[in-house]
């Protein structure tokens, strides 16, 4: 008598269902060119423009020198970050057009090598990207600083302006990157306090020499 094998069907079918069902997991690896570029260009646009600001108020005390020296520290933090950020990732597409290039040689792949350059790392977006996240940091001492005009309170809100700016960013690169936020922000938060405070501190005493 000849026997009647069970069909599979369903088996493989809920092979493919349950491999459908797998919970996708992201490569948040992939976020690392532009997340850095973004969240350190903010920081580094509060932080030196601050800095900048604290350390001309140590000894200039009106509110028009604060604001042009944090207009100039923004200007000038900007222009930097975008030729750094260009030379950088030029650098880093020249090497790699390079190994794809040997790569074909070696292997005599015929790819289309301008489809595979479009996947690389794109140097003026890197640089615009670059300094638009300064320029945006910089802005946030300048607002905290353009329209107060009695000394003490100014600095103790442009401190308190950058504290929460800082906190914002750390907190907000460490959930992109799925890093730990409170500490990623305190980290942040501590650094750009001694920075204010170094950079204050210092100009105020270079000051009192009467340089």
């Amino acid at each position: 008598m000849n026997q009647i094998l069970p069909r599979n069907d369903d088996v493989e079918g809920q092979n493919h269902r349950q491999q459908l069902d797998v919970e996708v997991v992201h490569d948040y690896s992939k976020r690392a060119q532009w997340l850095r570029a973004a969240v350190l260009g903010a920081n580094d646009g509060i932080l030196s423009t601050a800095s900048l600001m604290m350390g001309v108020g140590a000894v200039r005390q009106d509110a028009k020198t604060m604001v042009l020296t944090g207009i100039a520290g923004l200007l000038a933090g900007a222009c930097s970050m975008a030729i750094g950020e260009f030379v950088s990732v030029y650098s880093q597409y020249d090497t790699e057009v390079a190994q794809l290039k040997r790569e074909q040689r070696a292997n005599g792949n015929n790819n289309d090598l301008e489809a595979m350059k479009k996947k690389l790392p794109k140097p003026l977006q890197a640089a615009a990207a670059s300094a638009s996240a300064f320029a945006v940091g910089a802005m946030v001492p300048l607002l905290a600083a353009g329209f107060i005009k009695n000394y003490r309170v100014r600095v103790g809100v442009v401190v308190a302006a950058v504290s929460v700016a800082l906190l914002g960013f750390g907190a907000v690169g460490a959930v992109l990157g799925r890093a730990p936020a409170v500490r990623s922000s305190l980290r942040i938060l501590i650094g750009g306090w001694l920075a204010m405070g170094i950079t204050f501190g210092l100009t105020k005493l270079i000051g009192s020499t009467g340089f």
